[in-house]
């Protein structure tokens, strides 16, 4: 199959590219001037950005499926409007152009957080979300694009829908990589305080899974549905307990309050809204971590054949692979 895959640059995008050039199909990546040399082995790169329809067009061309992953995944941009432009008018584009090109098959990735917050529960694919407050511009026009594209699959168009957890693994330690950073200080010594009570259940998903699981849904996945790509729903102490396990290293006991948490973002925000310099973290962010996003993948794994690698091993796995990058090449001989 040939297929047009946009965010094949970014740290689940390479993952998923990756797996579908393995499956042997032919893909093709919408890549910005400059970011070539970022696509992993096996695509051909085609010059163009989302937000610029024409571009979108001339790359779909031919094509026999689309896979969006596209998004601008942040905690923070001097511009909200960027969110919109990216989140959502981007997908109206992809959407548009796949439609005019006849593509048979779109894969859209969405996430757990246009869902909602599950407090208390642990929902799926079907709930209804019933919390519109929205922490951060990322979480608003993620839900805005996800009512699009269903009214899209709704009127008949060939979209299957996927919703990764918290992806987490080896690879980049980007803003959608949210791990990255505190299992690095773990593993160095410096482990984070806890914030809040530590009880709030969130689903992680482990990229390889959630990789795989976009081909499943390339090559299995039914037109109208949309699938959870998660995996275990762990709270924060959970984490704290299992690294411990893994390194020897015992967590912080310091805990950091969701309020003062909160204080503190709001006044980054502030200064990051004066400096131009990116927040540590925002309010926003602190915000979404005093709620649950717990989740099921019952039906990516009945529907998809998807599998879930326990977190675990996941966690165990992503700290061998950042101590070989930390060791460098001499250390890994």
């Amino acid at each position: 199959m040939r297929i047009l895959v946009t965010g094949a640059t970014g740290y689940l995008g390479i993952r998923v590219a990756s797996a579908l050039t393995a499956a042997g199909h032919a893909v093709l990546a919408l890549v910005r001037p400059g970011r070539e040399g970022c696509l992993p082995a096996g695509c051909r790169a085609v010059p163009g950005d989302v937000v610029e329809p024409s571009s979108v067009r001339r790359a779909i061309a031919g094509c026999d499926a689309l896979m969006h992953l596209a998004a601008l995944v942040k905690m923070w941009s001097r511009e909200p409007r960027e969110f919109d432009r990216v989140n959502v008018e981007g997908v109206a584009s992809a959407l548009r152009a796949a439609e005019e090109a006849g593509v048979a098959r779109v894969v859209y990735t969405s996430t757990i957080v246009a869902l909602g917050p599950t407090d208390g529960e642990v929902r799926d694919e079907s709930s209804d979300r019933t919390d519109f407050r929205f922490h951060t511009d990322y979480e608003r026009s993620k839900w805005v694009a996800e009512r699009m594209v269903r009214e899209k699959a709704a009127a008949g168009g060939p979209i299957v829908m996927v919703y990764p957890g918290v992806v987490y693994g080896p690879g980049a330690g980007t803003q959608g990589n949210l791990l990255a950073e505190s299992l690095r200080a773990h593993q160095a010594g410096r482990p984070k305080p806890r914030l809040g009570r530590g009880d709030r259940r969130i689903c992680y998903a482990f990229i390889e899974d959630v990789a795989r699981g976009h081909l499943l849904a390339l090559e299995r996945g039914v037109p109208g549905r949309g699938y959870i790509l998660g995996g275990e729903n762990a709270t924060q102490d959970e984490i704290r307990s299992l690294l411990r396990e893994i390194t020897g290293i015992a967590p912080s006991r310091r805990v950091v309050p969701y309020w003062a948490g909160e204080l503190a973002g709001r006044t980054l925000r502030a200064w990051a809204r004066l400096s131009g310099a990116p927040p540590a973290f925002t309010d926003g962010v602190i915000g979404t971590f005093r709620h649950e996003w717990a989740y099921s993948t019952q039906r990516a794994v009945a529907e998809l054949g998807y599998s879930v690698t326990p977190l675990r091993e996941g966690l165990r796995r992503t700290l061998g692979a950042l101590q070989r990058e930390t060791a460098g090449p001499a250390g890994a001989a």
